[in-house]
């Protein structure tokens, strides 16, 4: 069992920066690949970032390559998602999720999940 909780969300201006964090419990956090979707107001939740178990594998989705980074610390079991650049577009509930196996874009092979974190860009 795991347990997620982000933080970092807020307000921003478009350019601006956030850093997202994910918090999971549990002692085999190392063993899980890692995930971030987010969830716009009337869309489907949407794939972000994800990061293999040992954080040696990452992918990103089209639109936040280059500006999105996650990472994680597997001795603090926490991973992060820096965001740079940011535009309006990338308003949304943020989530982190958590998956033995593979790193994976599609959220419904993911196990666990966190509450969510509101990222909101004002223009």
């Amino acid at each position: 069992q795991v347990q997620l909780v982000e933080s970092g969300g807020g307000l921003v201006q478009a350019g601006g920066s956030l850093r997202l964090s994910c918090a999971a419990s549990g002692r085999t956090f190392s063993s899980y690949a890692m995930g971030w979707f987010r969830q716009a107001p009337g869309k489907e939740r949407e794939f972000v970032a994800t990061i293999s178990w040992s954080g040696g594998g990452t992918y990103y989705a089209d639109s936040v390559k280059g500006r999105f980074t996650i990472s994680r610390d597997n001795a603090k079991n926490t991973v992060d998602l820096q965001m740079n650049s940011l535009k309006p577009e990338d308003t949304a509930v943020y989530y982190c999720a958590a998956r033995k196996g593979g790193y994976s874009s599609d959220y419904a092979v993911y196990d666990y999940w966190g509450q969510g974190t509101q990222v909101t860009v004002s223009s």
